[in-house]
């Protein structure tokens, strides 16, 4: 016993000695003292390392957590330049009402009930998740360096996951169908003319090359549709009772969310995989603003987002800032659209 009460003392010395923690209260027994440690009543910080505790895993969950934080604000975001979000409450949501742009009409005998066409559109919400673990051993040995960064990308992944999503969608948008069954950029969209008979109507002019877009994104819905079931939340499996604990010495740290995206209405958008060029451009721009609802309603429509991807930039910059065109006549172009460089449609 005598041999147990020195061992103690001098515990509690060398600990107080180097400044590492305050002992416990006079008269308080070595069984007190390992009492306090296991349920992290003193600092975690031993000899040679970590000591593993409440308060130990505890901390290690705040900082963990702050650099997922620090990660969510280091992404640029762009998708609400071309995407909507909706909020979703269940499984999967029905946009039943697209196909049908409200309009103004002048008001003679009864009100007309703007019935939304009937359409089965559905988006079904996805699963996502990231998970990162950190070995017990790497706790043990003060090893915890190595962490921080993973979980700072982490958070940064996390707030580029819409734009991974959305800018993926609308590069999809040549061969994926929307609401009406067609493709989202298409040549035979069904649109109804003055006298109600269906004309097909296009958001293309097709091309083998890269990708580009022209959008009007002044309105409410925008092109692409991101739906939020769950939005991202950072969680833990970090009790020492945990499975992952006992059977791996692994504590479990990660993020997941419940969201999709689908698409919105094709005629706020061109689609083009032509030669950006001036010739092309006019296209687009003369198809987006001459674009027309059922019964030969101008939609009002106004191509203000050229959206490239890295290997279109530079032709996108000459159509969009220089003084002259390629044959030295004024660039009618200049000016005309707000130029978005997107990595993801690389």
């Amino acid at each position: 016993m005598k041999l147990k009460s020195l061992a103690f003392v001098a515990v509690l010395a060398i600990l107080a000695g180097i400044g590492l923690m305050v002992g416990p209260a006079p008269g308080a027994s070595a069984h007190d003292f390992h009492a306090m440690l296991r349920d992290g009543a003193i600092p975690a910080i031993g000899l040679g390392g970590l000591v593993v505790n409440a308060a130990t895993l505890r901390n290690l969950y705040i900082g963990f957590k702050t650099s997922f934080r620090d990660g969510l604000g280091m992404a640029a975001s762009l998708w609400q330049r071309v995407a909507t979000k909706v909020p979703s409450t269940t499984r999967e949501e029905t946009y039943g009402w697209l196909g049908k742009i409200p309009n103004i009409r002048e008001w003679l005998g009864d009100r007309v009930v703007q019935n939304l066409m009937a359409h089965s559109y559905a988006v079904k919400n996805k699963n996502w998740e990231l998970t990162i673990g950190v070995e017990r051993n790497d706790i043990d040995d003060d090893n915890l360096g190595i962490y921080t960064p993973l979980f700072t990308e982490m958070g940064r992944s996390v707030a580029a996951h819409p734009d991974q999503l959305v800018f993926a969608m609308l590069k999809a948008g040549f061969a994926t169908v929307c609401y009406d069954g067609q493709y989202f950029f298409d040549t035979d969209h069904p649109v109804l003319d003055e006298d109600g008979v269906p004309q097909s109507i296009a958001n293309t002019d097709g091309g083998a090359g890269e990708a580009w877009f022209l959008i009007d994104d002044s309105r409410a819905l925008k092109p692409i549709i991101f739906q939020e079931r769950k939005a991202f939340q950072f969680v833990a499996l970090d009790n020492e009772n945990d499975p992952n604990v006992f059977w791996r010495k692994q504590y479990v740290y990660g993020s997941d969310g419940r969201d999709n995206v689908g698409f919105g209405f094709w005629q706020f958008a061109w689609g083009s995989k032509q030669t950006l060029d001036a010739a092309h451009y006019k296209t687009a721009r003369a198809a987006i603003s001459g674009m027309k609802g059922d019964h030969g309603r101008p939609l009002g429509l106004t191509p203000r987002l050229l959206v490239v991807g890295p290997s279109n930039e530079s032709a996108a910059r000459k159509l969009l800032n220089s003084e002259n065109a390629a044959g030295g006549e004024t660039n009618e172009w200049k000016g005309t659209a707000e130029l978005l460089v997107v990595s993801w449609l690389a």
